[in-house]
């Protein structure tokens, strides 16, 4: 055993990583450290089959080609798809993953894109990956974009490249959990920027913590689509009915 893999080992024994769902330990399983406790399995809920054909959220019925959201409203961004459905077990997870510094959840969180959607990111074959931006003051007070963060390890697993720079948030919005639809439609409007005069990506990968009425990538879409990309899809961690 090198050197390297016995700082490694001291620092996994010293400072295990932590499961995002229940912020324990990581637990071994079959002689390695496993990303979600097998328990907390149980506490989250997979995004499956039957979906809505466009935001990727769940339906009753194979008959049903669109949720009731995206049956109402036409969208900007061309197809979305997520991982979990919305509970309070992912909520709690982004919560610490973007308030408490919980940065380490990144890596997981991009693992698990990658397996439950990577399917529908190999079929979109996006140029790039562009995470959702955040507006100066909140990164400033934040101290990173968690969006950012998903998108650079997805890149990773993906061997997608990443671009940060090329989309602004050039407005200070409110915060969108407290919004109905209508108000996060009208919040967000011209709240993002590109930055420059030309986008050289035909197709691009949007990603997110968390998808309910899909305003925010709409609005990200047509900041892009209007200067000149041709298809924006979506990827997001949890997805929730809008109200």
């Amino acid at each position: 055993m090198d050197y390297i893999k016995i700082l490694n080992y001291a620092i996994d024994v010293i400072l295990p990583p932590a499961c995002p769902v229940c912020g324990q330990p990581k637990h071994y399983y079959n002689g390695r450290r496993i990303d979600i406790c097998r328990s907390c399995q149980d506490d989250v809920s997979y995004v499956k089959e039957p979906m809505c054909l466009k935001c990727g959220k769940p339906v009753k019925s194979d008959e049903q080609e669109f949720c009731t959201d995206c049956s109402r409203h036409e969208h900007s961004y061309d197809q979305a798809a997520a991982v979990y459905e919305y509970s309070s077990a992912v909520k709690n997870s982004i919560y610490r993953f973007k308030y408490h510094n919980k940065r380490e959840y990144a890596d997981v969180y991009a693992k698990e894109m990658m397996k439950a959607c990577g399917h529908m990111i190999k079929m979109w074959n996006p140029d790039a990956i562009i995470p959702v931006p955040v507006h100066s003051s909140r990164l400033r007070s934040r101290g990173y974009n968690q969006a950012q963060l998903i998108a650079v390890q997805l890149g990773r697993l993906s061997g997608i490249p990443v671009d940060d720079v090329s989309l602004l948030r050039v407005k200070k919005t409110a915060p969108m959990k407290e919004l109905g639809n209508s108000e996060r439609i009208k919040n967000l409007q011209n709240a993002f920027q590109v930055n420059g005069k030309v986008v050289i990506y035909s197709k691009v990968l949007i990603v997110d913590d968390i998808y309910t009425t899909g305003a925010t990538f709409d609005a990200c879409a047509k900041a892009l689509k209007d200067a000149g990309v041709q298809r924006v899809y979506g990827i997001s961690l949890c997805v929730g009915d809008g109200f």
